[in-house]
């Protein structure tokens, strides 16, 4: 029994879904995301909740039960809400600057790396004296917005060592010891 996925999902104020057939649609004041879900499962919409309901106790049918309400749930919070990551860039000389779509970041490299950035996600980055650059991600796509986020985090990984790289904000880093000196 998939205790996430009985939860009803409720509806805030503003916030329309549809379904057709097996595409799920949700619209809200943030924007509108569409999702396939698999032809077995029932999706109902009703006095201000959206259900999901599994045909049977089949260990596939289990495996997706929650994992569909989870993703519908988070479409309803990406159209009212959206989603926000930010992204803090530590390091000596470290840069990121953007110019529509693109984001162009110095992570200590010999080069410039230049990221498109999806259309999907407003992408900005802030530099303040003394402190360390910042780039936020936002969107309606909880998916997507991980995935971009993830993607410039692998460009320049947090070492352990001195702690530089690209990491979340609020990220805590365990940190190792370096060499001792031998007397």
């Amino acid at each position: 029994m998939s205790r996430i996925g009985n939860k009803p999902i409720a509806l805030p104020q503003g916030v329309e879904v549809k379904i057709d057939g097996t595409v799920v649609n949700v619209k809200g004041a943030k924007g509108s995301l569409a999702r396939d879900i698999d032809s077995d499962f029932d999706v109902a919409v009703e006095d201000g909740s959206i259900t999901v309901k599994r045909p049977t106790d089949q260990k596939r049918h289990k495996a997706l039960h929650g994992l569909y309400r989870s993703l519908i749930n988070n479409m309803v919070i990406g159209v009212s809400d959206g989603y926000k990551k930010e992204l803090e860039l530590v390091g000596v000389g470290y840069k990121a600057v953007t110019s529509g779509q693109i984001l162009e970041m110095n992570l200590g490299y010999s080069h410039n790396i230049f990221m498109e950035v999806p259309a999907e996600v407003k992408v900005s980055a802030e530099t303040l004296k003394g402190k360390n650059p910042i780039v936020t991600l936002e969107s309606t796509d909880k998916e997507l917005v991980g995935e971009v986020a993830a993607k410039i985090r692998s460009l320049r990984k947090v070492e352990p060592y001195k702690g530089k790289g690209v990491r979340f904000v609020g990220e805590v880093i365990r940190r190792k010891a370096g060499k001792t000196a031998a007397k």
